[in-house]
């Protein structure tokens, strides 16, 4: 599984997309899972601020990765308006589309505010992800306000036409790095994906209350996770460390309020930096999986076992997509995974 999205310093808002989209052909030709962006705004570093409209362009270069949003931060949106474009997304390619929902604004305060115009947005989360449930599925109990307004494409728009209604609806997730979202996918009933790459977020509690809290759903029997990490793999080692460092100089970054920017690694070594941007630039790298296949591998092998998570998402995007590709045929490799028909045209004939 992959995660995946960045612009660095010296590259065009084209060329970071151009990148996104040639990560997602390779990770669609060696074997990977799954592909997710995530919705960010106002950062110089990050390409992708609409997944759907990604998703939607990938749909046609890829052919059997599932494809998401890893995810949508849904206090910036309607419910009904995710759902329509994610049932869209799905009468694209049934069976493909998944629908990670987060909280977090995925931006500053002032942008933030420019998106949600108030500033209560979170608290309204839960019931966010049940009016979208509920447009998804075109089920609301009777009485509901919300009963005679449909999300189209989707059931409803089926049985309509007087069609057979699809099998397949996006499969949803709630992601975070809290116990608080761990509990809301648990009583959900919803797989849980979450974000290690963020802070010395407390992955094996949040484990703990979503199995803990889980109740089984129309969709999911029993729990099923998924954590992310951030990696940086090369055959060389030290370059593979210089990406990691450029990811974490663009978290600083963003912690002085100056802007999250992937650098280029040569001006990252040369920062003079305090001792406490120093602690956090170390701590930061450390916390990514760098180094060769072997390496990384290892210590995804050691994450697994110790959360027992079912998947493991490899965040990438260091400055160089070169080697953000070249790292994802690597661990391929090194998992023995098989190469896929990707030839649209071929699939066609």
């Amino acid at each position: 599984m992959l995660s995946a999205g960045g612009t660095g310093v010296g590259m065009t808002a084209d060329e970071g997309l151009e990148g996104t989209i040639s990560l997602a052909r390779t990770a669609d030709q060696r074997g990977f899972h799954r592909f997710w962006m995530s919705e960010h705004h106002g950062m110089g570093a990050t390409s992708v601020s609409s997944p759907p409209l990604m998703i939607a362009r990938l749909i046609a270069e890829t052919m059997h990765i599932r494809l998401g949003a890893g995810g949508v931060m849904l206090p910036n949106h309607s419910p009904l308006l995710i759902a329509e474009q994610f049932g869209m997304l799905e009468a694209l390619a049934p069976g493909r589309i998944d629908l990670g929902l987060g909280r977090a604004p995925g931006t500053d305060g002032a942008t933030a505010t420019a998106l949600r115009r108030g500033a209560d947005a979170n608290d309204a989360f839960p019931q966010q992800i049940l009016e979208l449930l509920g447009f998804l599925g075109d089920d609301f109990p009777s009485g509901h306000p919300y009963r005679q307004v449909h999300a189209v494409p989707g059931p409803w728009q089926a049985k309509e036409n007087r069609v057979t209604v699809p099998p397949s609806t996006p499969q949803v997730w709630v992601l975070g790095s809290s116990p608080y979202s761990a509990q809301l996918a648990g009583q959900l009933g919803r797989p849980y994906a979450f974000a290690l790459q963020f802070g010395d977020a407390d992955v094996d509690t949040a484990m703990r209350v979503y199995r803990e809290s889980f109740q089984p759903s129309d969709v999911l029997a029993e729990p099923h996770t998924l954590v992310s990490v951030p990696v940086a793999i090369s055959n060389d080692p030290i370059e593979a460390k210089r990406q990691s460092a450029t990811s974490a100089m663009a978290m600083l970054r963003m912690f002085k309020g100056e802007g999250y920017l992937l650098l280029p690694p040569d001006e990252v070594e040369a920062y003079q930096a305090t001792l406490q941007e120093r602690h956090i630039l170390d701590a930061y790298t450390d916390r990514s999986f760098h180094g060769t296949a072997e390496t990384v591998g290892a210590r995804i092998e050691a994450l697994q076992e110790r959360t027992g998570a079912d998947e493991v998402m490899l965040v990438v995007g260091g400055h160089s997509t070169s080697l953000d590709q070249e790292g994802i045929s690597l661990i391929a490799d090194h998992y023995a995974m098989p190469r896929l028909e990707t030839s649209l045209a071929a699939a066609a004939q």
